[in-house]
């Protein structure tokens, strides 16, 4: 190693002995030091209230890999789906105030509202936009809030609801879903009289005192601390959709667009955990209740019942609830590309923990949330990154998840694809180009920039190999014989994409030549 980036890990080392060496190393050090060093994440920050205390933080790595410019606890990070609980402590603000009920039918506040079935329409609520059983497909819509950047509103969104056909009864099961949140917050706004990102710096921010949590469209030099995403590529990590000078205002801001520091969560965490007689003016025990009351039912995976001893597992209004080696829990966790956070509450014992992660995370937040959360819940296990990642490593993968080897590929000859190319439309996602540039045939979608790539032909079939490495989940193409008849239809390569890539719900038809 030479030069800068030596300097930088140097920092980077320096940062995360300067924690350690703070004080005496209590048992949550090591579980962090495995994190860091077996994950190899630019950045980690994490904190841990005991009876209602903040008893323990650190921070190490980088906001940006390289540049040698530490993560602290003032440090913001995107904290993505944690931002839907701030969401519904506003709704449950303008309850509290008179502005709506959680029982309003959701086109009392926005008429124009529809969803794809007439009578849903007419009898979904406010409080069924957050509890992820509105029969839609899990993460449906996604592709109008990611991959960022992106030219989709609001307005869009609902306006292409009604064109997303459910995949199960209204209120009948569970699946995760982000635009109802986006919906969520204009029914905030249309309620509450100000734009969404007014309303929750001035309701929830404000009054609980969270500083330096930003929404909506700020400059970064008025921070200036604040962590970038960053991938693992040729086994460095590398940031990822770096903001600008300015910070723009993004449509998903309702359902994961918040961001905040280490010392800010916990501040959020303690209002929950051992509120003042302050906090409980801002929101009262009965609207708390509410906001921790299971509405849907949600399914125990094999690996929870496993590890955690979980016989109950439910959506609240912006919380997961669930018993964990039984121990009451209130929970989220968020997930961008290149961020994860995660928030545990454990309020029978007034304690809890963060973990906010600027880099590919996801395994690190699964395996060090677990290790804490057992010093709480069953301490005699002695429990660790190592073992829990062992466990992890001797998980059968079933066949039906296995991912088709997609390496051997060509692109498709621009004569095969002849009389198929042209513009085709979805009606929520909008025009995409499939048309011949520089003697290939590429897939480009009008309103998503990211979604532009080469048609390629692989185990007999045809694929779309993105241009942007960000975008890592990779499209099955598949074309009807008769472009003027057919429709263009997209699925996932791999099953196990993250399912906000919803392929499955894309449904073009042609409307004319290429331009």
């Amino acid at each position: 190693m030479r030069g800068s980036r030596a300097v930088a890990l140097l920092v980077a080392t320096m940062v995360a002995g300067v924690a350690a060496a703070a004080g005496p190393r209590s048992p949550y050090d090591s579980a962090f030091d495995d994190a860091m060093a077996r994950y190899h994440l630019p950045g980690l920050a994490v904190g841990v209230i005991e009876d209602g205390r903040v008893v323990w933080t650190r921070t190490a790595g980088e906001t940006v890999a390289g540049s040698g410019k530490p993560v602290t606890s003032r440090t913001l990070f995107k904290i993505a789906s944690n931002s839907k609980a701030m969401t519904t402590a506003l709704l449950a603000r303008l309850v509290a105030a008179g502005k709506l009920r959680w029982d309003d039918p959701v086109t009392r506040h926005l008429p124009q509202f529809r969803m794809h079935d007439d009578w849903v329409t007419r009898n979904i609520e406010v409080q069924d936009l957050l509890v992820h059983n509105s029969g839609l497909r899990e993460g449906a819509g996604d592709l109008m809030l990611w991959p960022e950047p992106n030219a989709f509103t609001r307005a869009d969104i609902l306006a292409g609801l009604a064109w997303l056909v459910p995949q199960h009864s209204f209120r009948s099961r569970y699946a995760y879903d982000n635009l109802l949140y986006v919906v969520a917050g204009e029914v905030a706004a249309a309620a509450g009289g100000a734009p969404y990102e007014d309303l929750v710096r001035r309701e929830v921010f404000e009054p609980l005192g969270l500083a330096r949590c930003r929404v909506g469209s700020w400059r970064s030099a008025e921070v200036d601390d604040v962590a970038q995403p960053h991938m693992r590529k040729d086994g460095r990590n590398v940031v990822i959709n770096a903001d600008a000078a300015i910070v723009p205002a993004i449509t998903s801001a309702a359902a994961g667009g918040i961001r905040c520091s280490l010392g800010d969560m916990l501040a959020w965490a303690r209002n929950w955990l051992a509120p003042d007689a302050r906090q409980l003016a801002w929101l009262s025990a009965e609207r708390r209740r509410e906001l921790w009351t299971a509405h849907t039912p949600m399914p125990i995976s094999g690996r929870r019942r496993d590890w955690d001893r979980t016989h109950a597992y439910a959506y609240g209004l912006g919380w997961r609830l669930a018993d964990v080696d039984g121990t009451w829990t209130v929970s989220h966790t968020g997930t961008l590309s290149g961020m994860y956070s995660l928030l545990m509450l454990l309020p029978d014992r007034h304690a809890g923990f963060v973990v906010l992660i600027n880099g590919d995370g996801d395994a690190a937040r699964t395996m060090l949330g677990e290790v804490l959360l057992k010093h709480f819940t069953a301490p005699a296990e002695r429990a660790t990154i190592a073992g829990y990642a062992a466990r992890v490593a001797a998980e059968p993968v079933t066949r039906g998840q296995a991912a088709p080897d997609v390496s051997v590929r060509e692109p498709v000859a621009v004569d095969e694809l002849r009389t198929r190319l042209g513009i085709w439309r979805d009606p929520w996602f909008g025009e995409a180009a499939l048309c011949e540039e520089a003697g290939r045939v590429r897939f480009r979608a009008a309103k998503s920039p990211l979604l532009s790539g080469i048609v390629m032909r692989s185990l007999g079939r045809t694929l779309v190999a993105w241009d942007d490495v960000r975008v890592d989940a990779e499209a099955w193409i598949d074309l009807p014989a008769d472009a003027d008849e057919g429709m263009l239809k997209l699925a996932k390569v791999d099953p196990r994409a993250d399912f906000s890539f919803d392929f499955e719900d894309l449904a073009f038809r042609r409307v004319r030549d290429c331009d």
